[in-house]
């Protein structure tokens, strides 16, 4: 166009085609993950609780069935596209870990186990965790964070086996199973809330995890007698939409803001929150070694979160 053109140039206006990710403060990852612990540290009194009403195959089939519910009007609601085909195998992999092997090893061995020895031995979970995300996402933690965790897990042990007198109870090898399994969907759950939304990362896996939970529940209810008492009413709605699926959406999202060997450890407090939630739910009682205990799990906590994590091979996109 010269200067004596009467035309008029067409400028391109640039439209972003995807929101903006939203990147949060550390702190706010923290928070979020903190939230999850809370939500967890319930699970075990609500699942005795859910037990007094509910066999542990039907409590567990119900809980994926009420929390799929939930979990598939949010994403309707939310007009949620489905998930890209190399994300199912992840999906199926948190399904498989948190949605159906944990509730259904923990609900088993707290058959024959009280809640706050429970507790204690899934206190191992945050190392346990650290090392699957280690090995799956190349996470390479610093010394200072292996040490502490690696202390962290030793009061966890000591603590347990003063707990159940020196020796392990039947129901432990449930609860060593329930530590794998889980541990392997919170890593790749931390992973996949990394490129989606932490809550839809929940909220596919239970989907994916409904159409297993229904055949469950129509095989299992007949064989398991059901006598609905208000506690075991409050146990079934509790873990299903508190532990399942709200604990687990704010659980992800902090993973995925502050990386899953960080926020593994803060599970450490887990057990510890659940001997006070047994004491005051359940009457059970809490040994004089928990306060010990508590002030040693926080400080391995506080180093932990000092030393942070390294970036994984994964990238640091985080969505929100």
């Amino acid at each position: 166009m010269t200067a004596h053109d009467s035309a008029t140039s067409r400028t391109a206006i640039a439209v972003p085609a995807v929101p903006p990710v939203v990147r949060r403060g550390p702190g706010g990852g923290v928070l979020l993950a903190g939230l999850g612990v809370l939500a967890f540290s319930l699970t075990f009194p609500s699942t005795v609780w859910g037990l007094e009403s509910f066999g542990p195959w039907s409590l567990v089939a119900l809980r994926s069935v009420l929390a799929a519910l939930i979990a598939g009007g949010a994403l309707l609601a939310g007009r949620v596209p489905v998930p890209a085909r190399h994300h199912w195998a992840g999906l199926a992999v948190v399904a498989g870990g948190v949605v159906v092997g944990f509730p259904l090893l923990t609900s088993l061995a707290l058959q024959t186990s009280t809640s706050s020895h429970a507790a204690v031995v899934v206190g191992l979970l945050p190392l346990t965790t650290a090392l699957f995300s280690a090995l799956r996402t190349g996470a390479r933690p610093p010394r200072a964070f292996w040490i502490a965790a690696l202390a962290g897990a030793a009061v966890v042990i000591v603590f347990t086996v003063q707990q159940s007198g020196g020796a392990l109870s039947s129901g432990d090898l449930y609860l060593f199973g329930a530590l794998l399994v889980c541990a392997a969907g919170y890593t790749e759950g931390g992973r996949l809330a990394r490129v989606m939304p932490g809550w839809q990362v929940i909220g596919w896996a239970l989907v994916l995890a409904l159409p297993l939970a229904v055949a469950g529940a129509a095989v299992v209810l007949p064989f398991e007698p059901v006598h609905l008492t208000t506690h075991g009413v409050i146990g079934l709605v509790w873990v299903a939409a508190g532990s399942t699926f709200l604990g687990l959406y704010v659980w992800y999202r902090g993973m995925a803001e502050i990386g899953v060997p960080r926020a593994s450890q803060l599970q450490l407090a887990q057990p510890l929150l659940t001997l006070v939630w047994s004491f005051l739910a359940l009457g059970e009682e809490m040994s004089a070694a928990a306060p010990v205990a508590a002030v040693a799990v926080l400080v391995c906590i506080a180093v932990t979160q000092r030393a942070g994590s390294s970036r994984t091979k994964d990238g640091e996109g985080i969505r929100s």
